[in-house]
């Protein structure tokens, strides 16, 4: 098992597609947006060409309405890993959805839901905002609110959802790293400032390849009312736009900003696993010390 980690734009795609034609492996989308039918150029899928010829798994499987559920993600990534490893065939796990990533390769547990409790939470969201939730979080479990955004009202509502329901702190179902299947993930690292400028770049290529365009077309197939979908990088500030709330130059230019917070959190997360071996995105030999990490850590797991 290989998993190519790291933040947006540092080239975890494109180092996994050469991991995979290297090691005789396919890939595996570990990218929570890229699950979503139609959402390619947002959330920069490979292009059939681009990834020559590898097989890839978990792209394009959800409209846009359908909201995001890493324990239906779990539920489908499992069997496909078993049935690649019982073909002799390399699973390579590539995406920056760090939850996606631990839900594929380690013991995670998800507590069920309640619709009723879920509705009377949301409501109050919806109501008075994150912050009074969020405190209450505090209270009832600070280990949890430690490790959830005041601002992410959604995890908020999952974490007080599942203390109601269970009687136990969230963060007990919280990830750790405790693996189901041992693995080598290769984190591909970007210094800050060159990835703040390529998350600009990549954003402005969107635009010009026709993003406002995609956003306009998948709008028609009811983005605005996917909860997960309607809320991506580049795809909320594009609503916005058409919805004539913003400028088409605040859209991109909040779309940088955002991408690049988001770039932050993901290094955050990926940084706390010790299991990542850490490469620089730059090297002329990228592919070749990737290749050796995979071979060194094969041989410890053995």
């Amino acid at each position: 098992m290989i998993a190519v980690v790291g933040a947006t734009a540092a080239g975890k795609s494109d180092l996994a597609v050469e991991l995979a034609l290297r090691l005789g492996g396919e890939v595996i989308n570990t990218d929570s947006m890229q699950l979503y039918r139609g959402m390619d150029i947002g959330t920069a899928k490979l292009t059939p060409a681009e990834r020559r010829g590898v097989p890839h798994h978990l792209l394009d499987i959800w409209p846009v309405t359908r909201t995001a559920s890493v324990a239906e993600y779990q539920r489908l990534a499992r069997p496909l890993i078993e049935d690649l490893r019982a073909r002799g065939v390399v699973p390579v796990l590539a995406g920056g959805s760090g939850l996606y990533v631990r839900a594929a390769l380690d013991d995670l547990e998800f507590p069920g839901t309640d619709p009723d409790v879920r509705a009377h939470l949301e409501k109050e969201l919806a109501e008075t905002g994150p912050a009074p939730l969020y405190e209450r979080l505090t209270t009832l479990d600070p280990v949890a609110a430690a490790n959830i955004l005041p601002s992410n009202g959604r995890r908020i509502v999952r974490a007080l959802e599942v203390i109601e329901l269970s009687g136990r702190p969230f963060s007990a179902t919280m990830p750790s790293y405790d693996a189901v299947y041992e693995s080598v993930q290769i984190g591909v690292e970007v210094p800050r400032p060159l990835l703040d400028a390529r998350i600009e770049t990549r954003v402005t290529r969107m635009w010009e390849a026709g993003l406002v365009d995609e956003v306009r077309a998948l709008a028609a197939q009811g983005l605005a009312e996917g909860r997960t979908a309607g809320r991506a990088l580049g795809y909320a500030q594009v609503l916005r736009f058409l919805d004539g709330e913003w400028t088409e130059e605040q859209a991109r230019e909040e779309t940088v900003r955002a991408t690049r917070r988001f770039a932050r959190r993901q290094e955050s997360w990926f940084r706390r696993d010790p299991r990542v071996v850490w490469l620089p995105f730059d090297a002329p030999d990228l592919a070749e010390r990737a290749v050796a990490a995979v071979g060194a850590g094969d041989s410890r797991l053995r």
